[in-house]
């Protein structure tokens, strides 16, 4: 080797030792830098939440002993459950033990699922957070679409004869998981079951896909837990729900909302208390502003009267005036929540044919009693009607604002149609008919009839052709289905797959919170049925039944896509196998399977036509 090149060659071994040894002084630099950022965050995601106060409402005693053996229990423990169960809280769950999760949705749809923890120790502040949800091919929705509620239980009676008077003492009592709580953490006590509510809103430009996050389950002294979501995006779209074409129709009662927060009625601490729980309801695709024109049209039926939205004042010269005040900002705050396709009016037959006024002369309100087909009847409501029409007409509304009556008789229809005809022609009219009234008045613009007392063919039939509304509704009479606190959950998804079997365009409930005394804590009432009064609970919480109302309003949705799609691309062994499906709906008694089993099923077939 010459010289040069023995010189060149000792060069670039020194080279190479020196870069060698400083690559290696900097990886281990980097080593030990990597290991103390590992420790770091190791220590950090084991320390303690910071400890915060957990407070809510205290729900009533559990009335019934359980003779479950939670000595057995060690501790806490959690599993995926069924959103078709209502978790009692006293006993052990019987659940398959699992951590993982699946579930699919079309985009835009919210897809539910139930959570159960249970433990013999006292368990505080428990929480919940998602991780961002992400699929194989790098798309990702925000952790935000994920919210887990907690299961909240209420005092509930049985079906036994339905309508009627009843006294608590007389019936069975026991606890309902219903409610949904929204507070971010909660404490549960020793040797109680804790459903917990998961709702995922699937945004509506998402990217179809698989996507999976993580649950992080935390309590205070207790090791952090995972669970594993996996949500599957199917490539259909639902449109947002204030153009979803399903008929709902749930009764509004602003004044047990003043109650419940102890507010006067229509102060501003009353119209800003109302902005949630109406939302929710819009959220859900409601499409009837409920109002009425005069005294309370039920009779005070519920715990709360319906509070005056017209105010009539009869003047010193006998001449009528009516403050559309009240109603007119009512009408208005639910249009800008996305209510705006209907107002019904109750009503020309109140329960106990009254109405009152204001008496111009001793200043003070006047009760009158107004039977259908007499004198006063027509003199009362003359010129309020012809004044309401004008009113309506100068406001943009009168095309889509009904007089509306409920479970009038037949006789009593007769004369109040009488009256419009001659008055207001130009008004249309909705009746909730247990009567069958609707066959000598085929032109109704909503009729809704009882479940069981279904339209005829010919009857619906022209209806359709004719663009009128026809639904349907259920009360404390129908045992099955309903949505009662004690009802099998599934029904509330029955409810629109029945209205699509039916060929009807939607569903009534007549009330949508009119709520009990302590509606938080019994669900009982003096009259029906619990629950039969509310669906959702004060402070803007759901409820698990109002959940899967929703739930099968989409159903609902989805079919009316679907048939409009297989109709129109004429894929006629889709919709012939869509078509089979509905039909099962199509019964006025309990289903010969489970309720539970019945929607399931349907709902793996919309997925697998969907997809």
């Amino acid at each position: 080797m010459s010289d040069l090149l023995r010189s060149l060659t000792w060069r670039y071994q020194d080279f190479y030792l020196k870069e060698t040894y400083t690559n290696t002084i900097m990886i281990r630099k980097n080593y030990h830098l990597l290991l103390l950022l590992g420790l770091a965050l190791l220590t950090a995601c084991n320390q303690p939440r910071p400890e915060r106060s957990c407070e809510t409402y205290a729900e009533a005693d559990d009335p019934n002993v359980s003779d479950a053996d939670w000595s057995a229990v060690k501790g806490l423990n959690f599993s995926f459950g069924t959103t078709d169960k209502r978790y009692a809280k006293s006993d052990i769950p019987d659940v398959e033990p699992s951590v993982d999760w699946n579930g699919s949705g079309w985009r835009g749809e919210r897809v539910s699922a139930q959570l159960v923890l249970w433990s013999d120790q006292p368990v505080d502040q428990v929480e919940f957070e998602f991780s961002p949800f992400k699929s194989a091919d790098g798309s990702t929705l925000d952790a935000s679409i994920g919210q887990a509620r907690f299961v909240r239980y209420v005092l509930t009676d049985i079906f036994a004869e339905g309508c009627g008077h009843r006294k608590p003492e007389d019936f069975p009592v026991s606890l309902s998981a219903d409610a949904l709580d929204h507070v971010d953490c909660f404490d549960m006590a020793a040797n109680t079951t804790q459903p917990v509510w998961l709702s995922f809103d699937i945004p509506s430009d998402a990217t179809p896909g698989v996507y999976t996050s993580t649950l992080n389950l935390y309590a205070r002294n207790e090791p952090a837990r995972e669970l594993k979501i996996s949500l599957e995006v199917i490539p259909q779209t639902l449109p947002a729900p204030k153009d979803w074409a399903f008929h709902l129709d749930m009764w509004q009662h602003p004044s047990a909302i003043a109650r419940v927060h102890n507010v006067e009625v229509w102060s501003e601490e009353h119209w800003e208390l109302m902005k949630t729980p109406m939302k929710m309801l819009a959220d859900a695709g409601q499409k009837v502003i409920t109002t009425n024109v005069n005294k309370d049209p039920w009779n005070n039926q519920t715990y709360d009267p319906y509070e005056d939205m017209i105010t009539w004042t009869k003047k010193t010269d006998g001449t009528w005036e009516y403050d559309y005040t009240i109603f007119d900002r009512w009408v208005n705050f639910m249009m800008g929540l996305g209510v705006d396709k209907q107002i019904n009016c109750y009503s020309l037959l109140p329960w106990n044919h009254e109405i009152h006024y204001m008496d111009g002369v001793s200043g003070e309100m006047v009760n009158v009693s107004a039977k259908p087909g007499t004198e006063v009847f027509a003199e009362l409501w003359t010129p309020f009607l012809r004044s309401f029409r004008d009113h309506l007409e100068a406001k943009g509304w009168l095309a889509f604002t009904n007089i509306a009556m409920d479970e009038r008789s037949p006789e009593e229809m007769k004369e109040a149609l009488q009256l419009l005809e001659t008055v207001v022609p130009e008004m249309g009219v909705a009746l909730a008919d247990n009567h069958k009234s609707y066959r000598e008045y085929p032109m109704l613009k909503d009729i809704c009839v009882a479940y069981g007392a279904s339209f005829d063919d010919k009857d619906l039939k022209f209806r359709k052709e004719n663009g009128l509304i026809s639904t349907y509704y259920v009360c404390c009479s129908d045992k099955f289905p309903n949505i009662f606190t004690f009802s099998d959950p599934s029904e509330a998804v029955f409810m629109g797959w029945y209205a699509m079997a039916a060929g009807l365009d939607g569903y009534l409930h007549w009330s949508y919170n009119s709520w009990t005394e302590n509606p938080l804590t019994d669900s009982r009432f003096r009259t029906w049925p619990a629950g039969d009064t509310y669906v959702i609970y004060p402070d803007g919480r759901s409820s698990i039944r109002f959940e899967r109302i929703k739930e099968g309003i989409q159903d609902a949705e989805k079919i009316r896509i679907l048939r409009e799609k297989f109709t129109a691309a004429s894929d006629t062994e889709k919709l012939r196998k869509l078509e089979e499906e509905i039909a099962r709906f199509n019964i006025e008694e309990a289903p010969e399977i489970p309720c539970a089993e019945l929607v399931n099923h349907g709902k793996q077939v919309l997925d697998e036509l969907s997809r």
